[in-house]
């Protein structure tokens, strides 16, 4: 039987973490990034039910108390190049899925660096502390 090897980080509703993270009185609060469609919803938005690609109207009718914020790319570019350089960090292999995830091959990195587990909660830490953003990283 073959062990786990691979790692899927999937950074945390990123646009809106960035933002929450750019900016402190944002934080815990819900956030809404985007225009005339949703973006990206920061989790106290997306527990009123808001979700990525919404429509606007209905984003503000179940949350109309969210903060809305226009999108700002090059921020988004410069954490997503940030945590990439933590994911090459860890392993040369890489594999890049968009802006905000990656796979990660761990395959031989047992005596080096630990279980695949052991890694992907190093990568969650290293990622929080580097780049400031949460991150969800899976093991298969």
């Amino acid at each position: 039987m073959r062990k786990a090897t691979i790692l899927h980080a999937d950074i945390d509703s990123f646009y809106a973490s960035v933002e929450q993270r750019d900016d402190p009185r944002l934080r815990g609060r819900p956030v809404i990034v985007g225009g005339g469609v949703v973006l990206a919803a920061s989790y106290e938005a997306k527990a009123y039910g808001v979700r990525t690609a919404m429509g606007w109207q209905l984003a503000r009718r179940l949350c109309p108390h969210a903060v809305v914020v226009p999108p700002r790319m090059s921020a988004y570019t410069e954490a997503s190049r940030a945590v990439y350089r933590v994911f090459d960090d860890m392993t040369p292999a890489v594999e890049g899925l968009s802006i905000d995830e990656a796979f990660l091959d761990v395959h031989g990195m047992r005596r080096l660096a630990g279980s695949p587990a052991d890694i992907a909660a190093r990568l969650r830490r290293e990622v929080r502390r580097r780049v400031g953003l949460p991150i969800t990283v899976g093991v298969a």
